[in-house]
């Protein structure tokens, strides 16, 4: 079973993002779950959601305490809630930001993870240039797919039109594309 724990405030899609994720996983033929875990329902407030996925059936209803993958969709909770817990050194870290781990102070802690498993990726840059608003659930996902190989792009787009329709469902496929070609990048210039 591989579980993504997906970090975020009120407002930036974190829910919609772990059940696109779902979606995705289902239309490749596996079994997924998705849920919440939030207190306050206001903008800007801290907000979890969890996602499953595996090749047989899902049993499990708990949050998710050892994830496999953190999706960390604001980097202003990093000093704020403990995102981190639960992650094992083979985990991946997609972070939305356009600074490096270094930069924001996590150089130190980041060593104890596989290099190319560490992504950082400006999706709120991303989702404004093509839906318009700050909302980075989606462009994390296509960079999501790229560092995890878990899912594919074309999952990840056919998800997104089922979620969305129009100029949304295109602008949030042309963000995930985009960050799926940044993590590919970034991971390729780990390896040389």
């Amino acid at each position: 079973m591989f579980q993504v724990r997906i970090h975020g405030r009120g407002g930036q899609g974190v829910v919609t993002g772990a059940e696109t994720l779902s979606i995705a996983a289902f239309l490749e033929g596996r079994n997924a779950q998705a849920f919440p875990s939030f207190g306050s329902e206001r903008t800007g407030a801290p907000v979890v959601a969890f996602c499953r996925i595996d090749d047989k059936e899902i049993r499990l209803r708990e949050p998710i305490i050892e994830p496999d993958a953190l999706i960390i969709q604001d980097p202003t909770l990093l000093f704020q809630v403990d995102v981190f817990a639960g992650l094992g050194p083979d985990g991946f870290i997609i972070l939305n930001t356009n600074k490096t781990f270094e930069e924001l102070g996590l150089g130190e802690y980041s060593r104890k993870f596989r290099p190319e498993r560490l992504l950082t990726v400006s999706a709120t840059d991303l989702a404004l240039k093509y839906v318009g608003r700050p909302v980075p659930n989606i462009p994390l996902l296509g960079a999501f797919a790229a560092a995890s190989g878990l899912i594919s792009l074309d999952s990840v787009a056919a998800a997104i039109r089922d979620k969305f329709s129009g100029k949304i469902a295109a602008g949030n496929i042309a963000a995930a594309t985009e960050a799926y070609n940044i993590a590919k990048a970034e991971m390729e210039a780990v390896h040389a």
